[in-house]
């Protein structure tokens, strides 16, 4: 009987090793930390649980951007 499992996918295996020798941006920019925290303060008073996350995450990031890394 033979092997079925994993499938040989050679496609993957090419963009992979071409997401390796990509060049890859030296420095992200990130908004500033008093915008960050304004688009937060509006994410809480409209109770929207899904920007609050993203704006909270997004102010950790840029005001610590070890984390993450």
């Amino acid at each position: 009987m033979k092997k079925k499992w994993p499938v040989p996918r050679p496609t993957e295996n090419a963009a992979l090793r071409a997401i390796d020798r990509a060049r890859r941006p030296a420095r992200r920019q990130v908004p500033h930390v008093p915008a960050l925290m304004a688009a937060l303060v509006d994410a809480v008073a409209q109770q929207d649980r899904e920007g609050i996350c993203l704006a909270s995450h997004r102010v950790v990031r840029a005001a610590a951007p070890e984390v993450g890394r």
